[in-house]
């Protein structure tokens, strides 16, 4: 069964803005992509790279891995460029009460 974990309060992660949330072993980045909020894990596919410390692009809904420059669309998790060729995993987002909550589990 899913649980929901709060993130933030909506107002704390504005457009452009992301964040690390640690769920046990399990790192998310959440990402505020022109007012859209996306999760996804935070493990570049092609070696495990920290995608929440990469480029947002708000325009292209997209993260860039800073060690190898794979790109992963926020709302899939799927790559869009090499080296990575396999997605990561993505987590229903939940606003309620202006709070941002992530379904994991």
């Amino acid at each position: 069964m899913a649980e929901l974990l709060p993130v933030c309060a909506l107002a704390e992660l504005p457009p452009g803005a992301m964040r690390l949330v640690m769920h046990g072993d399990l790192e998310i980045g959440v990402f505020n992509c022109a007012g859209s909020v996306y999760a996804i894990e935070d493990r570049c596919s092609h070696d495990d790279g920290p995608l929440v410390e990469g480029s947002l692009d708000e325009r292209a809904c997209t993260i860039e891995c800073p060690r190898h420059g794979a790109r992963f669309d926020l709302r899939t998790g799927r790559p869009l460029t090499l080296p990575a060729y396999q997605p990561v995993d993505t987590f229903p987002v939940i606003i309620d009460d202006d709070m941002i909550k992530l379904e994991v589990g």
